[in-house]
């Protein structure tokens, strides 16, 4: 939303907008943790781990939900930011993060000198410091990143109306990522029904090479996102169009290249993590067939960013709830039905993909065909305290 004030120089928008949604972080931070007990041992529950298994989770958890407020003003920094086409200050914070990780998370596990042996509670505290550090460093790029002035923020209110709107926008992203996270147990329950725990272990070490190739195309989702907020404020529709297919065409290009890379290295980039036949054997199929569907990230991508850049956020919970959730009656079908095993998982997903892409497609060259603008309040905040 501040990319689309942006777009319009609405500098008295730009900064309600900021100084609510920074007010929200702080709002959720505060209270994510106090109802947290009311589903974190059911969630773990889920996941039919042992119990010792459990109890480190929930550890791990509940002293690093203490610090989530931490993690959720630097996001708003990053938004902010990211509004501006500014992405490196949170890059930098990243980078020199990890690194601090590798750090301190050793050192509050293990204790050393005055600081005692906290084990995986150590872990989590460490990564709240660095959040917290983030939110200095972040706040002072924020600052100093030329549109956002102390002298507008300071007599902006919180206004419902603002808050109703950045909802808007932030909760169908929310529960986007929530399918995501059901999504996983689905296919976790599936790849344990048809194959077991080994081809499990090789399709989470696949997965996670997986995303290392995507690395570089959902980095193009943060432009689109912030390009498309900014014209779409600027009501310049073919810069729209011509963002959303030049960043299509360069995400193919580098998912062609990655798929290039892991297709016939599969079976040494598993055996880097896990030298075992079976997780090995399991891995390397999963990513020679999901090879075919790993273009598929890009277009679903890029088109969720240029509807959510013109304010039409929602249909991403569609297309969540369908990749995600429909697969279940799929993976039955295939897998059962078909008698493909886990076979039936690995197409699944990959059909699942493709239908997604035309959808995805479909409906956002619809929007983009029948583009609407909102023009309240359009006007540029020196001007309107003028009056």
């Amino acid at each position: 939303m501040c990319a689309v004030e942006k777009g319009k120089d609405n500098q008295k928008q730009f900064h309600l907008i900021a100084k609510n949604a920074l007010f929200l972080a702080i709002i959720f931070g505060l209270f994510i943790p106090l109802l947290s007990p009311l589903y974190i041992d059911g969630l773990f529950a889920l996941t039919r781990a042992e119990q010792s298994v459990i109890n480190i989770g929930i550890t791990y958890t509940q002293t690093i939900l203490v610090g989530i407020i931490f993690f959720m003003i630097n996001s708003t920094f990053y938004g902010i930011l990211k509004a501006q086409g500014i992405t490196k200050p949170y890059r930098n914070f990243l980078i020199i993060g990890f690194l601090l990780n590798v750090l301190l998370d050793p050192l509050f596990m293990f204790g050393w000198l005055f600081i005692p042996e906290l084990g995986v509670r150590g872990v989590a505290i460490a990564t709240i410091l660095i959040q917290a550090m983030g939110n200095i460093y972040l706040g002072y790029h924020v600052l100093q990143s030329g549109y956002v002035k102390i002298e507008y923020i300071q007599p902006i209110k919180i206004k419902l109306e603002a808050i109703k709107d950045i909802l808007d926008q932030g909760i169908p992203a929310s529960l986007n990522s929530a399918t995501i996270a059901i999504g996983v147990f689905i296919i976790n329950y599936y790849v344990i029904k048809y194959a077991g725990s080994s081809t499990l272990a090789g399709y989470g070490i696949a997965v996670r090479i997986e995303q290392i190739a995507l690395i570089p195309a959902l980095g193009l989702n943060v432009a689109v996102l912030s390009i498309v907020g900014q014209n779409y404020g600027a009501e310049q529709l073919e810069r729209i169009k011509k963002t959303r297919k030049k960043a299509t065409l360069y995400g193919v290009i580098i998912m062609l290249i990655g798929t290039a890379v892991i297709v016939p290295l599969a079976p040494f980039l598993i055996q880097i993590f896990d030298n075992s036949n079976d997780v090995v054997n399991a891995g390397k199929t999963y990513l020679r067939i999901e090879a075919i569907a790993f273009t598929t990230y890009v277009f679903i991508n890029v088109n969720n960013s240029t509807i959510q850049g013109i304010k039409k956020p929602r249909f991403a919970i569609i297309l969540g709830v369908y990749r995600q959730i429909l697969p279940f009656g799929l993976f039955y079908l295939l897998g059962t039905t078909f008698g493909l095993g886990i076979y039936g998982v690995w197409w699944g997903i990959v059909i699942i993909n493709w239908s997604a892409v035309l959808l995805s497609h479909t409906y956002t060259t619809y929007r983009l065909n029948h583009i609407s603008y909102d023009r309240k309040d359009a006007q540029p905040f020196t001007a309107a305290m003028a009056k």
